[in-house]
């Protein structure tokens, strides 16, 4: 400032206090069309500022410049303050110990975590107590009914007692939807929280926030795990286990500061029961002349003896088990999604064997190469054999299927790399074990003089 103000602000003792500014100091450049945006506006409240000034620009009566248009957003958003339609307002809760869980799962394809260099796409299933904070998570990659029951169950078991309700969002494992609209809970769902006697509990439909507790977590319990990667160096794991310590570690770390309020949400929940419920659902489905199963919306291959009988499927987050008079015949990993199959060649290459023209139009053939190798062996056939290739690889799964499937693949990856697989003739004669040599055993006779010797000198 110049020595004449810093000398008058001296003698007034302060700067001197200006009056609001009450006037403008330009011209409004919407000030004619103005009427016509809060029609507008009054009509479509959701109309963005963006649209409006475009469809100004295309008039001819007006003319405004690209640098008018937060202008227009600036009096849009002034308008809506004083005369737009009121806004939702957020209700801040009080928690109580104790009286809820919330969980919910979580998509964790964005961290980018990978297992032996594989991007691992995973969910997590994510329990929260509001009071305290404290949560726990699992990994799994459905959000299916044995999902939800195996990480709830988890979560209450972690803790050792059992909040009095537990809520979720419209989850179709644990609800459905009613004839006349809206949704309801499912009976196994409700059976599961019978079980630990919490009281079920949901948001309305649509209304995410509702959830809020569980679902901020989603993004602080990311966000997290974020910097404990970019900590450690690298998102690569050697195996899931590995991953799941690591998981483990960050949640324990963020669960430490909320021993206080954890302890008082304890105090006052239930015991937990007796006794843990199975974490899976057990269906009864009848073998396809396919040798397939239908289970889940998904298509399973079983061992062919089974055709045209029924068998005993359960159901977990992961696997699949069959059972056929109480016995365990096969077991697979679950499919996600729906519409998919799951065929193991072993359970079909002795039919295929004999009818090896099916091969070729069969529905799932891309299941019958079990590993790259595999199908470059079966190119490498059509390359030198044409349509007659067929046989020959059914007959190298076959034998694949009666000695060892790494054997055959470490066979053809040799055949392959030299140019010299012609037919299965060739993997045949390196792999097919050698019958083995039982050796001689001669056990001569007990001499029973030994023990006369001994009991001459036993005293009668």
């Amino acid at each position: 400032m110049t020595e004449k103000t810093a000398r008058k602000y001296r003698d007034l003792g302060g700067i001197p206090a200006r009056a609001p500014r009450t006037y403008r100091t330009r011209k409004d450049p919407f000030e004619s069309v103005w009427p016509e945006i809060e029609r507008l506006l009054e009509a479509s409240p959701g109309l963005e500022a963006v649209t409006i000034f475009d469809t100004l620009r295309l008039r001819a009566d007006v003319s405004f410049g690209d640098g008018q248009l937060r202008t227009l957003q600036r009096r849009i958003r002034r308008w809506r303050a004083s005369r737009g339609p009121e806004k939702e307002v957020m209700f801040s809760q009080e928690h109580r110990p104790g009286e809820a869980g919330q969980s919910d799962f979580t998509d964790m394809r964005e961290l980018e975590v990978r297992i032996g260099r594989e991007p691992f796409d995973h969910l997590l299933y994510h329990f929260v107590l509001p009071y305290s904070n404290w949560e726990s998570a699992g990994v799994c990659f459905t959000e299916s009914f044995e999902s939800l029951v195996a990480g709830l169950q988890g979560a209450v078991w972690e803790m050792g007692r059992v909040p009095r309700k537990h809520r979720t969002d419209n989850l179709s494992a644990a609800t459905h939807e009613l004839k006349d609209g809206g949704r309801s809970f499912n009976e196994r769902y409700k059976a599961v929280l019978d079980h630990y006697g919490m009281a079920a509990d949901r948001n309305t439909p649509g209304r995410g926030h509702e959830n809020g507790d569980v679902e901020q977590s989603h993004h602080r319990l990311k966000r997290a795990l974020d910097q404990a990667l970019m900590l450690r160096g690298g998102r690569d794991f050697d195996s899931r286990g590995e991953y799941e310590v690591f998981l483990g570690k960050v949640i324990e770390g963020r669960n430490r500061g909320r021993r206080e309020k954890y302890a008082e949400e304890l105090a006052v929940m239930k015991p937990l029961p007796l006794t843990r419920l199975c974490e899976h659902r057990t269906e009864r489905v009848g073998v396809s002349v396919f040798s397939t199963i239908r289970v889940a919306n998904n298509v399973y291959s079983v061992p062919s003896r089974l055709i045209s009988e029924r068998v005993e499927v359960r159901l977990y987050a992961e696997t699949v088990e069959v059972f056929y008079a109480g016995e365990r015949v096969c077991a697979m990993e679950r499919l996600r999604g729906s519409g998919n199959a799951r065929i193991d060649y072993r359970h079909l290459i002795f039919s295929l064997v004999r009818k090896p023209g099916a091969f070729a139009r069969y529905r799932y053939r891309e299941a019958l190469f079990p590993t790259v190798t595999f199908r470059r062996a079966y190119d490498a056939l059509v390359e030198r054999l044409g349509e007659e290739a067929d046989l020959p690889y059914v007959r190298i799964l076959h034998l694949a299927a009666t000695t060892t499937e790494s054997g055959v693949e470490e066979t053809l990856s040799t055949l392959l790399e030299r140019g010299e697989l012609a037919g299965w003739e060739d993997v045949k004669e390196r792999v097919r074990p050698e019958t083995p040599t039982i050796p001689e055993c001669q056990i001569p006779a007990v001499d029973l003089r030994a023990y006369d010797f001994c009991l001459e000198g036993v005293p009668s």
